[in-house]
């Protein structure tokens, strides 16, 4: 599962992307994608933790901080990764896939 702050940015054009682009092989492994945006009352993200203060040019401001999980086919977290970069996405996920 994968939080991204605004569709349509460049930074969340290029990691959605990315993942679309690695959804085959993640599939071969056994992976689903599910990627979070447009959650609009930010319940999903709450319930997450990667909603919260953000600041831009000295403003403060609320948003979804871009994250990325990887949970089990029990429910468990296997791996978080807060304010990941949008091009570190997939490999982390393939890295924590690797040590299974």
């Amino acid at each position: 599962m994968y939080f991204y702050p605004k569709a349509d940015t460049p930074g969340c054009t290029k990691q959605s992307c990315s993942v679309r682009d690695a959804r085959p092989d993640l599939a071969s492994l056994g992976v689903d994608v599910v990627g979070i945006s447009a959650d609009t009352d930010h319940a999903v993200c709450e319930a997450w933790g990667v909603w919260g203060d953000k600041s831009m040019y000295g403003k403060v401001y609320q948003g979804i901080t871009r994250s990325s999980f990887l949970v089990g086919e029990d429910g468990r977290l296997r791996a978080a990764w807060y304010k990941v970069k949008p091009e570190e996405t997939v490999p982390k996920a393939r890295e924590a896939l690797a040590g299974r």
